[in-house]
């Protein structure tokens, strides 16, 4: 009993100073190679579920064509793609945090992430347009602008998680970008909708 009383106050102890030192808890630290790893089979799992499940989805539209070009069908569709989108961004915020840590990475990372946020507005041009653009090129900004607030989410939690400067106002402008791209038609349509009241 005594044996047991001293190795808890020792357990206590190292706990105490392990919270005081804001650390993780009777855990060794995982080398960054095993993280970046664990990340990189986070991405595959999430790859080969998106791959199954519209899989899936193509051997439905093949079996009957009719129900799957229906509006359910392309509203259950727009819901999938969403599901994969979030499903990817779990790995992504993972990610994201080993990244942070490092100036070059990340500010490198920030400014992929404004060039993403530099397409939103030209893709919701292109999905304004309609008609006047190639089929495909309308697809893929359709995709993107589908994809918008998980992207926008993912911009949020890096710019939460940045410690340098320069990628701190490189994602700030992405956020704002992707920001307005969809706020405005959004409060369009609550004009539009109070208007014809």
């Amino acid at each position: 009993m005594g044996l047991f009383w001293v190795t808890g106050s020792h357990y206590y102890s190292l706990l105490c100073t392990r919270l005081d030192q804001g650390k993780m808890l009777f855990v060794k630290p995982v080398s960054r190679g095993v993280q970046l790893a664990l990340i990189a089979a986070g991405y595959g799992v999430v790859f080969v579920i998106a791959a199954v499940w519209l899989y899936q989805r193509h051997l439905f539209e093949l079996q009957d064509p009719m129900a799957a070009s229906g509006g359910m069908a392309a509203f259950g569709d727009t819901i999938l793609y969403v599901f994969i989108g979030f499903l990817f961004l779990i790995p992504t915020v993972f990610l994201i945090r080993i990244i942070a840590k490092a100036e070059r990475v990340y500010t490198a990372f920030a400014k992929l992430l404004f060039g993403l946020g530099l397409s939103a507005p030209v893709c919701m041009t292109v999905v304004l347009l309609g008609d006047h653009v190639p089929a495909r090129l309308s697809w893929i900004c359709g995709w993107r602008m589908l994809e918008s607030p998980i992207i926008f989410m993912g911009m949020g939690f890096s710019r939460w998680v940045a410690r340098f400067d320069r990628a701190k106002k490189f994602i700030s402008y992405a956020l704002l970008l992707e920001g307005l791209t969809l706020g405005l038609p959004i409060g369009a349509f609550i004009v539009a909708l109070l208007m014809h009241r």
